[in-house]
């Protein structure tokens, strides 16, 4: 008997054994068929589990029979697979469209954003579309947090200026643009955005394996391709829009205007230049003159779709817009076609090569600066009608200001531009958990231009008059670059808790280019139809060309080290050698290393489970990245000066070259030491997501031109100046917020809401050679209104302070005087703040007065879903910022804004607006009475759109069928007076200053999506 029990219990051993097993698979992409890395097997209800490898495979132990494994990874949705007598389980995830933004790319790589442990903003193509933006730059614009996008201008084909945590260079303070693997220097406005799949901001230490390009931040694009085992997909987008001007500025009506011209000309003690004015009603509007109604069309159409082994995608893309100032005067088009090929050559070995074509014509006016059209258009006085071309018998209204109209017509500025770019990619997994990726990446553009003076006469003295011939001007820029990337990367799990990934590579670039230009006088018949060298007459100093070359190289090594332990401890570490031929022998190398680290303290045990909180991560990462972005050969003393020389025996002097800027063999790249802390919540079932950051930027060694230097060392000649030297130290730092929200409140009903805010302090904390750097422009011969300087914020306006009007003369008497500011005071004009305490007002009285740099800005975008409607809105602020008005012309017989109606006339009727006068006044030089708060929030977009229901668009054969109606810029709240409180030439030192901004338009469109 005892023998049965043990035949027995050995029996149900064997059972117990046999239904113990060990399973292995591979879990890959459903529709792309890419292998996933680091996607999570675990055995159901309990914490046996795995992920898999480099190659999508895993292995998992001690499987029951009768157990079920559940296989999960971020961006996709999880499946439960039970398990039978099979021991390998092929397993295809189907992406999740809701959770896919949470796959980032990150530079050479791609991570999802789980284990990520830097700081990234991430827009999708789908927050795209709902924008539909005639700039990509646009959709990063309130979308992201720590990212301040603004246009250079209204005008069609303008581009964007975009700073990623604040302003840290005196120098080029634009972001690295990588696309699709490769340096791209296009601009963004040459891209399609509906081409784009989304786009990554890279805004901290994870930059570093840029290196000496990263210091300004990095934006990764990534372009859309096809899907393996996709059916042929057509996409087509289009729509027709009319824009209009979103503001006009409160300008004098003739009668105001003849008013004040006369009280200023009595209060000077002179003679009213308007006899009559009883009749002259309105008068002109110039700015309903200038401006109009202007169409923009755009068409999109794509084709995609992908086989086993290889996926597509083609394609092309029209935009048409005309200016609201100008017409067809200011027109830009933009033509593009993309291509995208993927394929698998064999099991280890594939291949992809994108191409990008964009050809771009342009139109353009003088639409920002001293003499612009909208400049002459605020500043035209409105007695003048619109058909007088000539000002001579007008009013005199100084040397500048002209006919905007005029003006217009004798415009002739054309630009045309024709870029390809592309890259070719290969990979090969040569080894069990190893692979090799080589990547060739270039841009090559031609751009063209052409400009044509006509004889024409403005009025007598006007700096646009040409009265004795007229000129033509052509320009041939060619610009070429490569980035040639070679990486080699290990993965590997070990014991199925250390996750490891090596990568190692190297990368060469080179830009180089020539610009060819040459003008002629002597068109024939005074017709830009006829505008061009060949036929132009004019010879001798009526006939002149230049040129220019450049070639600039980078050799770069680099290498990163990602570690996860359990998958919750996360560290990772970079480091980026870089040589350039933009510095010199002494410093043509730089290295730039940083650590980034994370913890997910919701995976940890004692975490305890709720249906509160998903996810908590805490991160932080700290790096060293470099700024190469300076004039190159800074090192070299170039012959760019000019000198007169005697010549032959009788000593005639002849023109020639002679050292330009002296060198500084000791020059490098600025480095930009960043910090960042984080932490990342998802909360509420994923529905709510929570981002904190806490950012520190010091930025040293920053590139300072034209040094001071002894002159015991010599003069230099015309074109010469003194050295460039690394000679300053910038600081930003702030914290930076993002909500996100998304919920199916109901089986009809969605909504998703967004929020983000980021805080800036920027100061300069050391300059070296020099007690400041100044910039910009105000008025005409005026000192330069901004300055870089130790513990001011970059490009701070310095200039007078104010305090109120004099009322009467014992308070003038009272005053400090300002006879030093150029004439002495009177009742009625402004009063300066004597801020030193020396009894005078002079130039040592200039302060801080104000600066362009916001404290905080912040987005807002709402959408929700209701059975077939969609409605979508965008909205951003910033706050904190200051403005100059720069756009009012200081002569006497100018047109001003209505605020002047606001003026002194005598003792107690203003405090705040000065008294007109035509006599000699200090009251038009920089000062606080010229500087606003350029705090706004704006509605970028709102849109509401209709998709019809399958059952009805399949009948002609439609799989998807949208109709939208949107308005952009629809308001903007601000207390600003000028045309928009963006207004700003983008430059570090001189930023913030509005010259009569070419204000943005206001677009009411209407578009169709189809898919079929």
């Amino acid at each position: 008997m005892s023998k049965f029990y043990l035949i027995l219990i050995f029996c149900f051993f064997g059972l117990f054994v046999s239904a113990q097993k060990s399973i292995t698979g591979t879990v890959t992409d459903a529709v792309s068929q890419e292998p996933l890395l680091g996607a999570t097997i675990v055995v159901e209800n309990t914490t046996n589990g795995t992920t898999t490898d480099f190659d999508g495979k895993f292995t998992l132990n001690n499987v029951p029979d009768t157990a079920a494994i559940v296989v999960s990874y971020v961006g996709y949705k999880s499946t439960t697979i039970p398990i039978g007598l099979a021991t390998n389980y092929p397993i295809a995830l189907e992406p999740d469209v809701e959770s896919l933004e949470d796959i980032v790319v990150i530079g050479y790589g791609r991570e999802s954003r789980r284990n990520i442990t830097g700081a990234i903003s991430k827009v999708d193509s789908e927050s795209i579309e709902r924008l539909e933006p005639q700039n990509a730059a646009q959709a990063l614009q309130g979308t992201a947090s720590g990212i301040n996008v603004t246009q250079q201008g209204g005008s069609p084909g303008s581009e964007s200026n975009i700073r990623i945590r604040g302003i840290a260079t005196n120098l080029d303070a634009s972001p690295l643009i990588i696309l699709d693997g490769f340096e791209y220097r296009g601009g963004l406005n040459s891209i399609n955005p509906q081409d784009i799949e989304s786009i990554t901001v890279l805004k901290d230490a994870q930059a570093a394996i840029y290196g000496s390009t990263g210091s300004n931040g990095v934006i990764l694009i990534t372009t859309k391709s096809g899907k393996r085992n996709q059916e042929t997909e057509f996409n087509y987008q289009t729509y027709v829009g009319v824009q209009q001007t979103s503001r006009k500025i409160p300008l004098l009506n003739a009668t105001e205007y003849a008013l004040l011209l006369n009280e200023s000309y009595t209060n000077a003690g002179q003679v009213s230049p308007i006899d009559n004015f009883s009749g002259l009603g309105k008068g002109t509007d110039w700015q309903n003159e200038v401006f109009d109604t202007a169409p923009i069309m755009n068409h999109n159409l794509s084709i995609r779709g992908g086989s086993e082994n290889i996926s597509y995608s083609i394609s092309g893309s029209l935009l048409d817009q005309e200016g609201i100032v100008g017409s067809e005067k200011s027109e830009f088009s933009r033509k593009t076609a993309s291509l995208s090929l993927d394929a698998s050559i064999t099991e280890i070995f594939s291949i992809n090569t994108k191409l990008f074509y964009a050809a771009s014509k342009n139109k353009s006016l003088n639409d920002f600066g001293l003499g612009s059209v909208l400049f002459n258009a605020l500043n035209m006085a409105p007695t003048i009608g619109p058909e007088v071309d000539n000002l001579t018998n007008e009013i005199d209204l100084g040397n500048e200001v002209v006919n905007p109209l005029t003006q217009i017509r004798n415009t002739f500025n054309d630009s045309k531009t024709n870029r390809l770019s592309g890259t070719f990619q290969s990979k090969l997994e040569y080894a069990k958990n190893l692979d090799l990726q080589g990547r060739i990446g270039f841009n090559t553009a031609l751009t063209q231009n052409r400009d044509f003076f006509p004889v024409f006469d403005y009025g007598t003295g006007k700096v646009f008059n040409r009265l004795e011939d007229n000129l033509v001007s052509l320009g041939k820029i060619n610009d070429n670059d490569y980035t040639f990337d070679l990486f080699n990367t290990y993965q590997n799990n070990f014991n199925d808790r250390h996750n490891l990934t090596l990568m190692l590579g190297m990368t060469v670039f080179q830009t180089k280019g020539e610009g060819l230009f040459g003008s002629a006088t002597g068109v024939p018949s005074n017709l830009y139809t006829f505008a061009d060298l060949s036929l132009a007459t004019g010879s001798g100093d009526n006939r002149n060309a230049n040129s220019y070359a450049y070639d600039v190289r980078r050799l770069s090594y680099f290498g990163r080290v990602q570690y996860s332990l359990d998958n919750r401890y996360l560290f990772s570490a970079m480091l980026r050698r870089d040589a350039s031929t933009r510095f010199g022998p002494n410093n043509r190398v730089g290295y730039f290393p940083s650590v980034t680290a994370g913890w997910i303290v919701s995976d940890e045990n004692f975490f305890p489970e709720n249906n509160f909180i998903d996810f908590i991560k805490i991160r932080a990462s700290y790096g060293i990245i470099g700024n190469d972005r300076i004039g190159d050969f800074r090192y070299l003393s170039l012959l760019t000066g000019e000198a007169t020389y005697p010549s032959g025996v009788d000593g005639s002097l002849i023109n020639g070259v002679a050292i330009g800027p002296l060198s500084n063999p000791n020059i490098k790249w600025e480095e930009a030491k960043k910090l960042d802390v984080g932490v990342d919540f998802r909360l509420f079932k994923n529905k709510l997501n929570f981002v904190f950051d806490y950012y520190l930027n010091d930025t040293k060694d920053l590139l300072v031109s034209n040094i001071p230097i002894s002159g015991i060392f010599g003069t230099y000649a015309p074109g010469g100046s003194g050295p460039t030297i690394n000679a300053g130290s910038v600081r930003n730092q702030g914290i930076e917020i993002e909500f996100s929200y998304n919920d199916n409140l109901s089986e009809n009903l969605k909504i998703n809401a967004g929020f983000n805010l980021s805080t800036i302090q920027n100061t300069v904390t050391e300059i070296n050679g020099t007690d400041f750097i100044e910039g910009g422009q105000f008025g005409v011969g005026q000192p330069a209104p901004s300055r870089m300087e130790v513990g001011k914020p970059i490009g701070y306006f310095y200039g007078y302070q104010t305090n109120g009007i004099f009322q009467n003369i014992a308070e003038v008497n009272a005053h400090p005087s300002q006879i030093l500011l150029g004439a002495e005071a009177q009742p009625g004009d402004i009063r300066y703040v004597d801020a030193n305490g020396d009894g005078v007002i002079d130039s040592n009285d200039r302060v801080n007065i104000g600066d362009p740099i916001p404290d905080f800005t912040f987005g807002i975008n709402l959408g929700f879903s209701y059975k077939n409607f969609d409605f979508n809105t965008y909205a951003f602020a910033s706050v904190g910022n200051d403005i100059v008005r720069n756009y009012e012309r200081a002569q006497d017989n100018v047109n001003k804004l209505n605020y002047r109606l606001d003026r002194w006339t005598g003792e107690g009727t203003s405090n705040s607006v000065p008294r007109v006068t035509t006599a000699p006044s200090a009251n038009n030089i920089f000062s606080d009475f010229f500087v606003e708060d350029g705090s706004f929030l704006r509605i970028q977009t709102v849109s509401l759109g209709y998709n019809f229901q399958e059952n009805i668009i399949s009948k002609i054969k439609l799989k998807k069928l949208r109709v939208y109606a949107k308005v952009d810029n629809l308001y903007t709240f601000t207390e600003y007076s000028g045309f928009d409180p963006t207004a700003s030439t983008g430059a570090p030192i001189g930023a913030g200053i509005d010259f009569g901004f070419y204000p943005i338009p206001r677009i009411y469109s209407f578009g169709v999506n189809a898919q079929f």
